[in-house]
């Protein structure tokens, strides 16, 4: 098996600072150039919404800042090992029709030659709703003789 050269903690901790850079500046093709031309995305909590290359990085910022234009990203915490880098974010904003935008969540980044070369994302819309945990309880895992009132 070949060895993955490590990048150094500087380099990676970086990384964040400049996603949030780009992130705060609206610029996709700025937020595109951080990611390796065969970038891989996974998305866990949603497999079908996987994708690779930079190009669709460019696509998909493209339209969030289109559809949110006065998008904001907060890097809550970050860390970093070997050549890994965790962010957790608050993302916010309005959609065009004034209606509010949030999302929250957390990226786990892999680092290659000072590009994102693969990323796992767990970001989702924030519910607004008013469940409460009780009742996320019972939906979620529907523990026996639980009602759904």
């Amino acid at each position: 098996m070949a060895s993955i050269p490590v990048e150094s903690g500087d380099v990676l901790g970086r990384v964040m600072d400049r996603m949030l850079e780009a992130l705060s500046s609206h610029d996709a093709r700025r937020f595109a150039a951080l990611f390796a031309d065969d970038y891989v995305s996974v998305q866990p909590a949603h497999p079908a919404r996987g994708f690779g290359g930079s190009a669709q990085v460019l696509a998909n910022w493209t339209a969030v800042f289109e559809g949110v234009p006065d998008f904001h990203a907060e890097l809550l915490a970050s860390a970093v090992s070997e050549n890994v880098t965790w962010g957790e974010w608050a993302w916010t904003g309005h959609h065009t029709d004034g209606s509010p935008f949030a999302m929250s969540g957390v990226t786990i980044l892999e680092i290659r030659d000072g590009l994102i070369a693969r990323g796992r994302l767990y970001m989702e819309a924030v519910d607004a709703g008013d469940q409460d945990i009780d009742q996320a309880v019972r939906e979620l895992y529907r523990p026996p003789g639980a009602s759904e009132g």
